[in-house]
């Protein structure tokens, strides 16, 4: 049987962090950022976990599970 591939579009998207969680960036920054306050582009411009209801998903589609 050959070997599961990845997702590729997830590969690029999330980092599994030391701990087994899930790293990934915020949407909403790549344009029309004009009408964006400076606080909520610099709070977007930071990476965050996954939510824990979609981590499976996630990990599924990486072939964690």
């Amino acid at each position: 049987m050959p070997k599961m591939k990845t997702k590729s579009g997830a590969k690029k998207r999330f980092k599994v962090t030391g701990s087994g969680k899930i790293k990934r960036k915020h949407a909403y920054k790549s344009h029309i950022l004009t009408k964006k306050s400076k606080k909520r582009k610099l709070a977007l411009t930071h990476s965050t976990l996954v939510h824990q209801a979609d981590e499976r998903s996630v990990k599924e589609q990486l072939r964690l599970v």
